[in-house]
């Protein structure tokens, strides 16, 4: 099975070539590596030239800010049975592709495979995720998905693109839930999509310190995932979950005075909550 991996990117550098290194790596040698570049300047040029002769590497670039644009610019070059769409500054574990081509040449009734984010000590690095493997679904989609550990076969994607008023750069309030709101789209043309928590690739923990950044960080991703909750009509118990457990854990932290991490999760809940209720 061949592999499309659209990688996104701006401003980073040695992340992006850390990652590079990684597929270096791979068992699993049958793959092109799309990058779509928003920098204004040639900064990836130099970066990307030694490895011309080790990976395949298609080098596009767009003015046009915004992970989910570029996302939509990939999949318009992609020519892999199978597409991932890994963060610049993550890594793959060196057998992550073969055990996704493994998965799928399997099990064909499978149309894609998601997995687990976790940090250098094999710890969550987003979130919660579920212990458990199974089907997506309208609810565990949530807790079983994040954009670089998502590999689907290119057929089920061919004509599906990302709403690009979602997700980081896009230009709008709703900074996240660009892949939960695509795989929700997947599920609801029928596809059958499974979840290994095994699957894991490595990114570094979202948020490392309560400081204006993660604040800002914070709001703007409740912001996308409330937006993506009223746009797939979630229940009404689903929704209030989603706005209790920040506003709980602000609660909590304020009392512990722990006020840094009470402030992050307010605005966690007020991102949500803006979401939500925006029209």
């Amino acid at each position: 099975m061949r592999f499309s991996l659209i990688v996104p990117t701006i401003s980073r550098t040695g992340e992006l070539e850390r990652f590079l290194a990684s597929l270096e790596l791979q068992c699993h040698k049958n793959l092109e590596l799309i990058v779509v570049d928003q920098n204004p300047d040639d900064r990836l040029v130099s970066l990307l030239s030694p490895y011309a002769n080790k990976l395949p590497i298609l080098h596009l670039r767009s003015e046009k800010k915004g992970a989910s644009r570029a996302r939509n610019i990939g999949l318009r070059h992609a020519s892999g049975d199978a597409i991932a769409f890994p963060d610049d500054d993550c890594l793959y574990p060196p057998d992550l592709l073969s055990r996704v081509d493994r998965t799928l040449a399997s099990c064909p009734e499978i149309d894609g495979l998601t997995g687990r984010l976790i940090d250098k000590d094999g710890r969550n690095s987003s979130g919660r995720f579920d212990a458990r493997a199974g089907a997506l679904g309208k609810i565990s989609v949530w807790a079983r998905a994040i954009e670089a550990t998502v590999f689907l076969r290119e057929e089920c994607v061919r004509d599906l693109r990302f709403n690009e008023s979602l997700g980081v750069g896009a230009g709008t309030a709703w900074g996240a839930g660009e892949v939960t709101d695509y795989l929700l789209r997947l599920l609801e043309r029928g596809k059958s999509l499974q979840y290994d928590p095994d699957l894991t690739v490595i990114h570094r923990p979202f948020v490392s310190a309560y400081d204006e950044q993660a604040v800002r960080k914070a709001f703007s991703y409740g912001c996308g995932m409330g937006r993506v909750l009223r746009m797939h009509k979630m229940p009404l118990w689903f929704k209030a979950k989603w706005l209790v457990r920040p506003l709980g854990g602000a609660m909590l932290s304020a009392a512990a005075l722990s006020l840094p991490k009470a402030r992050f999760r307010w605005c966690t809940f007020r991102g949500r909550l803006k979401g939500l209720l925006a029209s």
